[in-house]
């Protein structure tokens, strides 16, 4: 390791060592290359490192933001930068390159990171887990046997095994929040319109997915969103604006908030009894600073949800696995796509318009019944997953005889329970890393906040991340 304490910094930490030329941009990319080459024979999470592209990026003068210098990992699906190469974990799109960068990409640059690498999903980003076959099992720094979550499973091991404090991630399920979970790590999953989607996207999954990062620290994590935040051109809908900033609010105790505490969702799997221990556990230490916390029950036609959110995410992947079609002249089959892909696919075709205006119409009365709850509380808690962290291989996407709905099943309301709901209401919601399960695997808990109401969210955070440190845990598998 060219710098030994590379990875006991955050973001802001290293980029405050390269301000006061105590470090510099070259040292931190070669300290990341060099964790990148000891633990990814490992964890098996970066995909391409991207040296050379770094130190353009270096040379050229990385943007002067407050990530000046420091490394950084874009995920194979979504946000991406001119030249980037990807096979969006599938072997359908493999050798994809863009044009372009993204928004969003623009201002990771202005925010002073460098691109060192790519990481891996899994195929077209729908598990939540990532094995894809065209890359392998990415592991576990923890314990190389458990998945790492996904769709951001990459990003999650990178950051969780100290490769890099901040990866791109993004979460229209669960995406960057599973991960956070899995690999002790946090991770915010911003208000619908909060960070841009332009210029190849305007509703990202029908307004289900956002484009944002998982990092070590809460104050990593806000002052990337006051980077990144806002409207960009020909936006499609934007979330208000926050009142101070997010790292100010970071940086401000909560004072006294209403916490609801969810422990069970309809049509959803009962949560284990370690992690309701865990959950009881949190809202102890809540009300120990002062916060009032009481049960809560969140009420909607279970089957109704779940159809709805299969048609939307079918329709979307079908089309994203076309436009790869398209771009690399392979047909959509057995030989390029995983089995349970197919299955979604072949679903896909067979949905009508008017179906997908129905299952727009059933998301909106969801949304309208979370949003009544949400008139008496500041935040809702909530379990990570619904079960312990998932073993390699229980999360197939390869299965053959799994249907679109029996995939649903298995990967959100069996496992990741208490995610996808606060995607189609567009809330802010966030994953800290509180606990460790009797197994040494991370246990997280989830915060949900009103609508556009990061802010409130981090400030918590921020509360608890001092309560109940998390920066002095260390998987074996560690840069």
């Amino acid at each position: 390791m060219i710098f030994p304490e590379y990875s006991r910094y955050d973001g802001l930490g290293l980029a405050d060592l390269v301000r006061r030329r105590e470090i510099s941009p070259m040292d931190l990319l070669d300290s990341a290359i060099d964790g990148i080459e000891r633990l990814n024979p490992d964890l098996n999470c970066v995909v391409q490192t991207l040296r050379d592209n770094a130190l353009a990026e270096i040379k050229s003068g990385s943007g002067p933001g407050p990530f000046h210098g420091v490394p950084f990992l874009v995920k194979e699906f979504g946000m991406h930068f001119k030249g980037m190469k990807t096979s969006a974990g599938s072997r359908l799109a493999a050798g994809v390159s863009f044009a372009h960068d993204t928004a969003l990409m623009r201002r990771c640059r202005a925010a002073g990171l460098v691109t060192i690498g790519t990481t891996a999903t899994p195929e077209m980003a729908f598990n939540a887990n990532s094995e894809a076959l065209i890359y392998g099992s990415t592991r576990n720094p923890w314990d190389l046997g458990y998945s790492v979550g996904g769709s951001s499973g990459g990003a999650g091991a990178a950051v969780g095994g100290g490769i890099v404090p901040i990866a791109h991630a993004n979460d229209g399920g669960g995406s960057i929040r599973i991960p956070a979970a899995c690999n002790g790590i946090v991770g915010m999953k911003p208000a619908r319109g909060r960070t841009p989607t332009g210029p190849d996207a305007g509703i990202f999954l029908w307004g289900m997915a956002a484009e944002f990062a998982v990092t070590r620290t809460v104050r990593d994590s806000a002052a990337l969103l006051d980077a990144l935040a806002g409207p960009d051109d020909g936006f499609f809908y934007d979330a208000a604006p926050p009142r101070r900033g997010f790292l100010a609010a970071a940086m401000t105790p909560p004072g006294v908030l209403r916490i609801g505490v969810v422990d069970k969702l309809p049509g959803a799997s009962p949560i284990t009894r370690e992690i309701r221990q865990r959950l009881n556990d949190t809202r102890k230490l809540l009300e120990e600073l002062g916060h009032h916390c009481e049960p809560v029950k969140i009420q909607y036609d279970a089957a109704l949800y779940n159809e709805s959110s299969i048609r939307l995410w079918a329709a979307t992947l079908a089309y994203f696995m076309e436009q790869f079609g398209a771009m690399t002249g392979r047909k959509i089959g057995p030989r390029t796509v995983e089995a349970v892909t197919l299955e979604v696919y072949r679903y896909a075709r067979t949905v009508t318009a008017i179906q997908m205006e129905e299952a727009m119409a059933w998301q909106n009365r969801v949304c309208r019944s979370v949003g009544a709850v949400m008139r008496d509380y500041d935040v809702l808690l909530t379990p990570g997953l619904a079960r312990d962290v998932a073993k390699l291989g229980e999360l197939n996407q390869n299965a053959s005889g799994v249907d679109t709905a029996a995939w649903w099943q298995q990967i959100i309301q069996g496992y990741s329970a208490f995610t996808a709901l606060f995607n189609s209401t567009g809330q802010p919601a966030m994953m800290l890393p509180l606990w460790q399960a009797k197994s040494g695997l991370p246990l997280a808990m989830q915060f949900v906040g009103r609508m556009a109401d990061e802010e409130t969210l981090y400030s918590l955070a921020s509360q608890l991340e001092q309560a109940l440190p998390w920066s002095g845990r260390i998987p074996p598998h560690y840069a």
